[in-house]
């Protein structure tokens, strides 16, 4: 049932994310010869953010396609982590692209160039409608970490369009050359804060870590209060498959009079109910623990 489940939010995550691609794309290759013409900062930045967004909602888009696939021999859980390490190359790019803005915005602090403000508007506008349908589109999907990191792509160019048009507005009204850059490092900003978040997620489930929501010492005392005849659980390890896929592995000591496969099934019963875990792996023991000696 929860494979299904894992079936189905994949499929509704395909489409959104392919037609986002395909949208980000298009508008990319606009707006670069657009913030050429204008010599816009901002607009540049958001181009050059546009384009590598176009290349992470591909990355994701397959990543989503590979999950798809079956387990093999040479797999055994199938390709779901493909997901994760798309979420983490993601916000890696995300990351250097901020560095490279950042670096052109002091430049420009130091030394400020004009810019043409009415073209810069013009498509600061469209790419602003433009990244608000694609943001609907991603975040009607399931909201996985792999989505959500396409979504805070787009979310990056929704802030871009909104700081090139502010910007523009600012020199056609005022001639204040600055507001192209400072606008620019505020986009950085808010940037590396979800880039952070995401890429420290990521991270977290490559290196197998405990999922945030769970707690060993509360699953332990769960386990040995509610299932009759545990007495211990010990070499209990958590991690994730994906940010929605938590996975257990543990040792049970039980009673002697208590029947080994009931209560395997008992824990799993209680690991699934309590936790959300629906995939779990239980070593039923009587005695010393095999692996301790």
């Amino acid at each position: 049932m929860a494979h299904e489940h894992a079936h189905r939010e994949l499929s509704r995550d395909d489409a959104p994310l392919g037609r986002a691609f395909l949208l980000i794309s298009l508008f990319a290759i606009v707006e670069v010869f657009g913030g050429l013409f204008a010599n816009s900062l901002t607009l540049l930045a958001d181009a050059g953010h546009m384009l590598l967004d176009a290349s992470a909602l591909g990355l994701s888009w397959f990543a989503v396609r590979l999950s798809r696939r079956q387990h093999s021999e040479t797999h055994s859980y199938g390709y779901h982590r493909s997901q994760v390490l798309a979420a983490f190359v993601n916000a890696l790019l995300l990351v250097a692209l901020c560095g490279w803005i950042g670096f052109e915005a002091f430049s420009r602090i130091e030394s400020p160039r004009q810019l043409l403000p009415l073209p810069a508007l013009l498509i600061g506008t469209l790419g602003l409608a433009v990244n608000l349908f694609a943001f609907r589109m991603l975040h009607g999907a399931s909201g996985n970490l792999n989505v959500r990191s396409a979504a805070l792509h787009v979310l990056g160019d929704l802030l871009g369009s909104c700081a090139a048009i502010a910007a523009a507005l600012i020199v056609w009204l005022f001639e204040w050359y600055l507001a192209d850059p400072i606008l620019a490092l505020v986009v950085i900003a808010i940037l590396l804060r979800g880039a952070w978040k995401v890429l420290s997620e990521s991270i977290h489930i490559l290196l197998e870590g405990v999922p945030d929501d769970l707690d060993l010492e509360d699953i332990r005392d769960t386990l040995t209060n509610q299932v009759s005849g545990v007495l211990e659980v010990h070499h209990l390890h958590a991690w994730a498959l994906t940010s929605e896929r938590p996975m257990v592995t543990l040792h049970a000591i039980v009673d002697e009079f208590v029947d080994e496969i009931a209560a395997a099934a008992s824990i799993k019963a209680v690991l699934n109910r309590n936790f959300g875990i629906d995939h779990s792996t239980v070593q039923v023991e009587r005695g010393p623990c095999l692996d301790d000696t």
